[in-house]
């Protein structure tokens, strides 16, 4: 299957009239380039392991749109047979009628061919088995690679199946392994854990995998479920040990009513600190005295603001370690 792209060039306040625009001559469902920075709500609803640094706004957009070709190379829209050109000219056409009234920008259109596009799938070409320690992280897809240490093939003290369809978190990034090393040091057979902004479970699946009694992960993405579901099923891990509530802990009393109060020995949360900073008084209000708060997705001059927000919170900052520009500072309840 092929498809065709057309791009559009425009400015990012344009954006929404010029997609209104196109869905009027058949175009639906436009992917968005820009560099408009996330709100934080929207910084909130992220699932990937951590939202990189991105460039600054400078105003421009591209709006991309994909028609299936058909075996001539025709496209179809609205049921009516096109060629590229045909709808290039018909793109053009409404950007002319959206400048008598706003400002586009460029407002130019190319065209370009792409091949087969997976949109749920291609991510995986980006996620391949590595090691944290003596911990071996694979997805489905893949076969173990042998690997050589000291003039010995590494034997993995624990393998650990993780596919985050959706609801993304591979345990890639610098901050969940440092989240990872952490919790090694604080869980135990009879440990129950919380882990907020679960995402696709990795941390609290590892650390069931571990032996720990049970753990709550909570997450603001419907995708998590399933993602979950099915990592649990892909590493023998019981479901019924991990339960996953949908909602803001921060803010929605049924969320804190659901999670509870003085009920976790270990409270994990890999978020960024503006989301870490808020939480940490109802993370607090979750943890059994003497309870750990292992905190990541922290940049190193981030740090002293989380250390503060911990220390406002009543507990004593028991360590900050890094790994690259990120670090991972944990915190313990008074007993």
């Amino acid at each position: 299957m092929k498809w065709m792209r057309f791009r559009v060039r425009t400015r990012t306040d344009a954006e929404d009239i010029l997609i209104s625009f196109m869905e009027d001559i058949g175009l639906y469902g436009a992917q968005i380039e820009d560099n408009v920075p996330l709100t934080a709500s929207e910084k909130e609803q992220m699932f990937v392991d951590i939202l990189p640094e991105g460039p600054a706004d400078d105003g421009t957009a591209v709006l991309n749109f994909f028609l299936e070709e058909t075996e001539d190379g025709r496209l179809v829209v609205d049921d009516e047979i096109c060629t590229p050109e045909e709808v290039r000219d018909r793109m053009l056409a409404k950007i002319d009628e959206i400048r008598a009234f706003s400002d586009v920008g460029e407002g130019t259109v190319s065209i370009d061919e792409t091949e087969d596009i997976d949109w749920i799938n291609n991510w995986k070409q980006y996620f391949h088995q590595f090691w944290i320690d003596d911990i071996l992280v694979i997805p489905s897809w893949e076969k173990p690679e042998k690997v050589m240490e000291n003039g010995h093939e590494k034997e993995p003290r624990l393998v650990f199946h993780i596919d985050p369809g959706t609801a993304f978190g591979t345990g890639m990034h610098e901050t969940t392994q440092l989240c990872i090393r952490e919790l090694q040091k604080y869980i135990g057979p009879d440990t129950v854990l919380l882990d907020v902004g679960t995402g696709s479970g990795i941390l609290a699946l590892l650390a069931l995998k571990l032996g720990i009694r049970s753990a709550v992960g909570t997450d603001l993405d419907p995708c998590a479920l399933p993602a979950i579901e099915d990592n649990c099923a892909a590493n023998g891990v019981d479901p019924a040990l991990f339960t996953v509530i949908l909602g803001n802990l921060i803010d929605d009393p049924a969320v804190q009513a659901q999670v509870g109060e003085g009920c976790y020995d270990v409270v994990l949360a890999n978020i960024l600190p503006d989301v870490l900073i808020p939480l940490t008084p109802q993370a607090v209000r979750c943890m059994k005295p003497g309870a750990v708060y292992i905190t990541s997705g922290i940049l190193l001059e981030r740090a002293q603001s989380v250390k503060d927000a911990m220390l406002d919170a009543g507990l004593e900052i028991v360590s900050v370690a890094d790994q690259g520009e990120w670090c991972c500072v944990v915190g313990r309840k008074a007993l």
